[in-house]
């Protein structure tokens, strides 16, 4: 599919649920969310049906998020058949790693290729601060149980938080010159209430990567699945260095991707709380062609870039409709 910036989408997010067994501080309020009823989620036949429906129109990727995806119940199960859809060449999966260690077999065995692993800091004090709560020493058994089986690329997000985790960058690139791990340095989002919050703690490019720049020069690599990231190489490394910069270095015109929230609404945009509904289609006995005039309709809403300059300086705009939770990421 082309969307009317002539972009091609093949890629297609979708959040398995809203539920998260952590409460990262730039996620989601210290309060929680308030999670959508079971009868509000996607069941996982749907799912299955939306797939091979996108599938058709050449969608060839899927990942699979939350909230933390890996609190879902049979998600193994729902891997395997999306596997068996033709069409469909990579499977993958984003998760803050707490429930990874257990589960990682079965998940491979499923037809899971890669996972991305959610982790700000190398500091367990820091973690749970962070996280509200969360224990580093488990993300620690997934990843290394990631390693173990090949669920390669194994891919760890950092979110950069100025004053919190900055001090951090030069720790986790380090981390590519002893194994085959790919860290990627996240840009902070003003997608939340607290814009004022989001843009006062973004440490721009720029800043991280003088950060690093006393490790070496950076060779620029290819990784598969590389997304929206820039990779590169540290002398030695094993594993590789990205960095997203949703403000500092638009990727807008390289955006090959359309999301599917756990409540079955499918977003042209991130950034954007424009919505299609196409749970409403899927339980009104809607056909496969139904779901694919969503679907087409989606790509044909993606705008040309994001507003997100606008949102960071926006102190006082109003209330967000999702949090990042509940969008899927």
């Amino acid at each position: 599919m082309l969307d009317r910036q002539k972009r091609p989408v093949d890629y297609l997010r979708i959040s398995v649920t809203d539920r998260c067994n952590l409460r990262c501080i730039y996620c989601m309020p210290p309060e929680g969310v308030e999670y959508k009823p079971h009868a509000e989620i996607l069941r996982y036949e749907e799912i299955i049906r939306v797939v091979a429906a996108g599938a058709a129109l050449g969608i060839k990727r899927v990942r699979l998020t939350g909230g933390e995806p890996l609190v879902r119940k049979g998600l193994p199960a729902l891997i395997g058949s999306l596997a068996a859809i033709e069409g469909i060449e990579d499977i993958s999966l984003t998760t803050n790693g707490t429930l990874l260690g257990p589960l990682a077999a079965e998940l491979k065995e499923a037809g899971l290729g890669r996972v991305n692993i959610s982790l700000d800091t190398l500091d367990p004090r820091k973690f749970r601060l962070v996280t509200r709560g969360g224990e580093l020493e488990r993300v620690w058994d997934g990843i290394e149980q990631a390693l173990k089986l090949g669920l390669n690329p194994v891919k760890i997000n950092v979110v950069v938080i100025k004053g919190l985790n900055d001090g951090e960058l030069a720790d986790f690139a380090r981390l590519t010159r002893e194994a085959p791990l790919h860290v990627r340095f996240i840009e902070l989002m003003p997608l939340g209430d607290d814009r004022e919050w989001a843009n006062s703690h973004r440490l721009s490019l720029p800043e991280q990567r003088r950060a690093i720049s006393h490790l070496g020069p950076l060779e620029p690599v290819q990784i598969p699945g590389g997304g929206p990231a820039q990779y590169y190489r540290l002398p030695g490394g094993k594993g590789s260095i990205g960095f997203i910069s949703a403000l500092s270095e638009h990727f807008c015109a390289r955006c090959n991707r359309l999301r599917l929230t756990a409540d079955g609404k499918v977003r042209p945009c991130l950034a954007s709380d424009q919505e299609l509904d196409l749970k409403c289609v899927l339980r009104a006995g809607g056909d496969t062609e139904a779901i694919r005039e969503i679907l087409v309709q989606a790509v044909n809403a993606k705008p040309v870039g994001h507003r997100l300059e606008v949102q960071a300086q926006d102190e006082t705009g109003g209330k967000r409709y999702r949090y990042m939770c509940q969008i899927g990421g």
